[in-house]
């Protein structure tokens, strides 16, 4: 685990025993052994970085002399401009202590007890580089611990900030949302700020998956993902066109980024009214009355297919002079005719007909009230009718009434 140690304390004492033995059998003499008292390691002594990143090495310490050692610690190799430092207890460290042991084979091991952080400046190029640690134990007793780092500019299981589908589109009025995944590849936890840039006007925010509370920020544990909704509103006067959100997710150790694009078709808007907005009009039972609609388009494209279509009382009968538009270009008015004519058997008073147009992205409705009222012919008629009965009755009434 280490690629420099002092060979005389590579042995143990289980190679003293064995030579010591070799020696008695052949008749030669005991070579003499230096104490050999300390030993220090790590798990991972080699680790791929990229510029800029801190990374930690646990170190554990051993005794293998069986004696208590106070062990001073130091980088005694580092390169130019690379820093570092020894961590015990939550506080920066420059010595150890580990005690003795009786087991067998007369080592013990601290775990853990220091670690060692290096960071690597932003300006370091690819390659690999060594970094060697001490271990001074005093009277010459020392142990070297060499650490072999890899600096590439994409680091092994970066974290990522992705979005399954990052380009959508819809019309002005549309309410877009991503769904997007935080990855921490990280060794530790790793708090996120999550933030957006974005044209003036728009919304963006961040939920987390499967909740309902917009946030600023995200805790990940290391080596876990965390999916994110990202909600990107337009202002209502948006134009058509393009528009690109850089969203961040920014930590200590990482600077994720993720690019959504909207891509808004245009503004789609259109109306129904009359010339003089008036939305009442009287009629008579079996006669059409005109009515003179304007259909206007106030978005920013042009409308196709338009469909009128009406809401009338049983019985009556609604017909246009164009009951489709095949386009109607944008900011352009259009007038067409509706004819509503009332059933045989209407009864006078006020009417409700709705009118309306639309299409696939846009509509647009108008009530009418209808006043149905007594046609002028039959009113002649009853009043001429009236009038032969009073005579009629006059006529009687001279003719037999002295007798």
């Amino acid at each position: 685990m280490k690629c420099v140690k002092v060979l005389n304390r590579k042995s143990g004492a289980g190679m003293m025993a064995a030579v010591m033995m070799s020696a008695l059998l052949t008749g030669s003499s005991v070579p003499v052994f230096a104490a050999s008292g300390i030993d220090m390691s790590t798990d991972y002594p080699g680790v791929t970085v990229k510029a800029g990143d801190t990374v930690t090495f646990p170190l554990d310490f051993a005794s293998l002399d069986g004696e208590g050692h106070d062990i001073a610690l130091s980088a005694s190799s580092l390169p130019e401009e690379w820093t570092g430092y020894f961590k015990g207890n939550n506080n920066q460290v420059t010595r150890v202590h580990i005690s003795g042991t009786s087991d067998q084979e007369g080592s013990t091991s601290g775990s853990s007890l220091a670690t060692y952080s290096l960071t690597i400046p932003q300006g370091a190029e690819e390659g690999v580089y060594t970094v060697e640690l001490e271990a001074d134990a005093g009277a010459g007793d020392t142990d070297k611990l060499e650490l072999e780092i890899a600096v590439n500019q994409e680091e092994v299981g970066q974290s990522n900030f992705t979005s399954e589908y990052p380009e959508q589109q819809g019309a002005s009025g549309t309410v877009f949302s991503f769904d997007t995944t935080i990855v921490n590849n990280r060794g530790t936890g790793q708090s996120y700020a999550l933030s957006a840039q974005a044209p003036e006007g728009w919304q963006v925010t961040f939920t987390p998956s499967g909740e309902s509370t917009n946030v600023a920020s995200l805790d990940i544990d290391a080596g876990a993902s965390q999916g994110v909704t990202v909600k990107v509103t337009p202002p209502e006067t948006v134009e058509k066109g393009d528009y690109t959100i850089s969203c961040a997710a920014i930590s200590a150790n990482d600077s994720l980024s993720a690019d959504l694009t909207v891509s808004i078709t245009g503004t789609y808007d259109v109306s129904l009214s009359t010339q003089d907005e008036r939305l009442s009009c009287d009629a008579y039972a079996k006669k059409g009355t005109d009515i003179t609609l304007t259909i206007t388009n106030n978005g920013n494209v042009d409308l196709t297919n338009l469909n009128l279509t009406s809401s009338a009382p049983s019985e009556w009968d609604v017909a246009f002079s164009e009951s489709t538009i095949d386009t109607l270009e944008a900011g352009a008015t259009k007038e067409v005719t509706a004819t509503i004519t009332p059933g045989e058997n209407v009864i006078t008073g006020d009417y409700v007909t709705s009118l309306k147009v639309s299409n696939d992205q846009t509509s647009s409705s108008a009530d009418f009230r209808v006043t149905v009222k007594t046609s002028t012919t039959w009113g002649i008629a009853a009043i001429a009718i009236v009038i032969v009965l009073i005579l009629g009755l006059a006529v009687i009434f001279k003719k037999y009434g002295r007798r």
